[in-house]
């Protein structure tokens, strides 16, 4: 996602490469923001709690899982903090009046913006996360993109060692049969097939939207405790992000040999890392333990590598002047606008008050609707763009940080 873009009367000429890159990110997240609107929770990692299908169904579900977890789960989340921590950066180094308030009013902004997502559509929300982590970046912008690569590794370290000390105890528990322990139990509530937690979140996803409201905002104070978990791998991601601009990676100007050989080498150090995990994971028969571990912990360096990788694939082939560069730009242009947009055409098509999908498909039907809201983005996007210019949400955004600051 970018910090608010310059207007179209702006001297700055924007870097297509990066629009482009931009559009991926937001279309790659909606391949697993999917599974938060149509199935139950513990679906969203575990395929084994929920598909109506048997057999045939099944393995394709699992197969679907296998994909989404090794080349989507968390690849795109990362690209997409990436590119904010990129944002950021470019916009603190222009300076002008005050650069650390304007920074902070549009954290401030972004925060809100995502609160009301998060109440109204998406408890998942990313831009709460975003603002928060997103505090700490004018404090790193003044590191040499070496400095930022070693934040980001440190980073990544923190969030594996902080979640091996809080999940490990599980996955010990499942190995000495220890099922009835406290964080066995923890973990099939969250990521198992407990009858009792799957039915649970069925309610609650087949709620009336004005009890889901009143539901998101009782629970609003305490879901910030998930947030802030997830700060260090999203500003993880950011430094990233910012050390790949300081080394002018994400300004389009490296060689295309050497965008290859990153590609190659991240690729090469994540996939076989992934395919292992995926291979525990099954093997063991997808325990929930398991299960949390992997996806919420192990995965966490391999997605963040593989996400570069993409970064780097995407960078080099948005080179050519191709009309799929000019409308994925077109989509990153939106990318705020996008991500919100998403939601909306989710939930009309799963919520009670819309089509009242949720829970009635199966994971692999599900990735099948997902493809509706990224055809609405492409489609939508370069005719806004022609005719408007910048999106409304980014100039919701823009014009609240300008107030602020």
């Amino acid at each position: 996602m970018e910090t608010p873009a310059p207007n179209k009367t702006s001297s700055k000429p924007r870097i297509i490469e990066l629009d482009a890159l931009r559009g991926a990110a937001v279309i790659g997240i909606v391949w697993m923001n999917i599974y938060v609107f149509a199935l139950p929770a513990q679906g969203y990692y575990n395929p084994t709690v929920w598909g109506p299908g048997l057999g045939e169904a099944s393995r394709l579900d699992r197969i679907i899982w296998a994909i989404s977890f090794v080349f989507i789960e968390d690849k795109f989340r990362t690209l997409f903090a990436i590119l904010f921590g990129a944002g950021c950066l470019i916009l603190l180094e222009r300076g002008g009046g005050r650069p650390w308030r304007a920074h902070y009013a549009r954290m401030a902004v972004l925060f809100a913006i995502g609160a009301v997502h998060s109440i109204f559509f998406a408890s998942n929300d990313v831009l709460r996360v975003y603002a928060l982590a997103g505090c700490a970046l004018p404090l790193l912008s003044a590191l040499s993109a070496r400095a930022l690569f070693a934040i980001c590794v440190g980073l990544i370290a923190l969030h594996v060692g902080g979640g091996i000390v809080a999940l490990g105890v599980s996955v010990l528990d499942f190995y000495k049969g220890r099922e009835a322990s406290d964080a066995a139990i923890f973990a099939e509530r969250v990521f198992g097939s407990n009858p009792a937690s799957v039915q649970y979140m069925i309610d609650q996803g087949r709620l009336a939207w004005g009890d889901r409201i009143a539901g998101r905002i009782e629970g609003f104070g305490s879901q910030l405790t998930v947030v802030a978990s997830a700060i260090p791998i999203n500003l993880a991601a950011m430094a990233l992000g910012m050390g790949l601009w300081k080394s002018e990676f994400l300004k389009g100007k490296w060689r295309l040999f050497l965008l290859q050989r990153c590609a190659a080498i991240s690729a090469l150090f994540a996939i076989p890392g992934l395919l292992g995990l995926a291979w525990w994971v099954s093997g063991n028969g997808f325990p929930a333990s398991i299960v949390g571990m992997t996806g919420l912990v192990l995965s966490a360096p391999f997605d963040t590598t593989l996400g570069l990788a993409y970064a780097a694939l995407a960078m080099a082939f948005f080179r050519s002047d191709a009309p799929a560069r000019k409308r994925m730009a077109a989509v990153g242009r939106l990318s705020l606008t996008n991500y919100l947009l998403t939601s909306v055409i989710l939930a009309a098509i799963f919520a009670s008050w819309g089509l009242g999908l949720f829970a009635e498909v199966s994971r692999t039907q599900a990735l099948v609707i997902s493809f509706v809201p990224i055809a609405a983005m492409v489609i939508w996007s370069p005719i806004w763009i022609q005719l408007v210019g910048q999106g409304p949400i980014e100039r919701l955004w823009r014009g609240g940080s300008r107030a602020l600051s």
